[in-house]
């Protein structure tokens, strides 16, 4: 297979990036309403790639949100089935003034597709898309496969569960395959092996019943900005440990031995520095970087307003101060038990002079995939055949909620096989995925397929 795959991709790699292109055009972002019909079309545009490709059985399927995009290829019942997910919205540009160019006009630059979705997800999805059309046109599927790609990743994934409830049937796999996740780099490959939790909140603070002005009132009222900033300022204590109470209750504690076999994954503290401008790093007291942002939970303000922020200046105290906050949670802990802890410790460190609103977002739990699987190992040996070096298992900071209720609704684990790098400046300006990653993935997948086909006949 290996100079018939290679040969295709050279023979359609223009193609392959035009057809991407015309996905990354899409403003398909979930969270703002202004960009609903496009999330729509998206759907009906994944469809028809899938068709081309050769799917069966393909679907738009209604939910109470963003549609779930379905297709399958049965070729034999009696064979090992793979379900493969994904999503295809993406995360809003803002601030659209820090692209260098439109977020929706995808270009190439240094090797580098630079779009929003170019990496989160719509890249990666489309490597699967196009994976599967070589494997089709050639004979080369050695297994069933089945497609749900959906619309709602990037909010919360709400209907998704609903949808997979209501599916079961038309969803039975045997291990399902995602693409969302990276690799340490272009020479050192890697699977991902664990992802955090996340706990999702937005904080609201109440002072006076309107905005007042600062000279009349400044000294002699509430102003909840500065009451919400100190609030925010106890969440941490000066060793950076999270000042919830009960929050690291249920905190997977690994051993010495498990952490050293961590730190054997390559990495540079001085690189870091440098490709983020920092002259020092920052984070729990006795962790190192790599454990701060995988085995160790996080707490992180994702946004905070309120008063005047526009040109020149407004006098005034606001009525209002709000902060959207972010906690990535590790193995054993729960997120609405974490949503929980929080309130009660946001209600309880306010001032009499305020009130406060603490209203939940989204979550999910936790993950570690098994790493001795049949799919872990066709995975690990799809990655070591095209890379040349057998991949690191890893650990990632961030989080796919959908994996746990993955395995708790379907019964399956999930294999996170990605080709991202940390540097592709998702959820960023700038965002983009390397034409290099891009085919590596097209070129890698089918292997996966073969080798789990072979793996599953023992």
């Amino acid at each position: 297979m290996e100079n018939i795959i290679s040969s295709y991709i050279e023979t359609h790699k223009d193609r392959f990036i035009n057809e991407l292109f015309e996905l990354l055009r899409i403003p398909s972002v979930s969270a703002d309403p202004n960009y609903s019909n496009d999330v729509f079309k998206t759907a009906e545009a994944v469809k028809e790639k899938l068709i081309s490709a050769g799917a069966d059985n393909v679907e738009v399927c209604a939910t109470a949100g963003f549609p779930i995009v379905y297709g399958e290829k049965i070729i034999n019942p009696k064979l090992p089935t793979v379900l493969v997910y994904g999503h295809y919205d993406v995360q809003p540009a803002d601030p659209i003034e820090l692209w260098h160019s439109g977020p929706f006009e995808p270009v190439i630059i240094d090797g580098k597709i630079y779009a929003r979705g170019a990496c989160d997800d719509k890249g990666q999805v489309f490597m699967h898309v196009k994976a599967f059309e070589f494997m089709m046109r050639t004979n080369n599927l050695p297994c069933n496969i089945k497609f749900m790609i959906e619309g709602e990743e990037e909010v919360g994934s709400d209907n998704l569960g609903i949808f997979v409830k209501q599916n079961k049937e038309k969803l039975a796999a045997d291990i399902i395959l995602i693409s969302d996740t990276g690799i340490i780099a272009n020479d050192i490959p890697s699977i991902t092996v664990g992802l955090r939790g996340l706990s999702y909140v937005e904080v609201e603070v109440t002072g006076p019943n309107r905005d007042l002005h600062s000279g009349l009132y400044g000294g002699a009222v509430a102003n909840p900005i500065n009451i919400l900033c100190e609030m925010i300022a106890k969440m941490k204590d000066d060793k950076n440990s999270i000042c919830i109470p009960g929050f690291y209750d249920d905190v997977e504690i690994l051993s010495a031995e498990e952490r050293a076999e961590m730190a054997k994954a390559p990495f540079s503290l001085e690189e870091y520095k440098k490709s983020l401008d920092l002259s020092d790093i920052h984070g729990e007291e006795g962790f190192s970087t790599n454990e701060r942002n995988s085995i160790r939970p996080a707490l992180d303000v994702n946004g905070i307003w309120g008063g005047y922020t526009g040109e020149g200046a407004k006098t005034v105290i606001a009525s209002k101060a709000y902060a959207k906050i972010s906690m990535r949670l590790v193995p054993n802990q729960n997120s609405e038990k974490i949503t929980q802890l929080f309130k009660n410790y946001f209600e309880s460190i306010a001032p009499d002079s305020v009130t406060v609103k603490v209203t939940p977002h989204h979550g999910g739990g936790p993950v570690v995939t098994p790493s001795n699987s049949i799919a872990y190992k066709a995975a690990s040996k799809a990655m070591e055949k095209t890379f040349g070096k057998k991949p690191v298992p890893v650990r990632s900071g961030g989080s796919i909620p959908i994996v746990a209720m993955f395995k708790s609704e379907l019964g399956l684990d999930s294999v996170l096989m990605g080709f991202g790098l940390d540097s592709d400046s998702i959820h960023s300006p700038n965002e983009h995925y390397g034409v290099f990653n891009y085919f590596k993935g097209i070129e890698t997948i089918p292997y996966f397929y073969k080798y789990y086909a072979e793996g599953c006949k023992g």
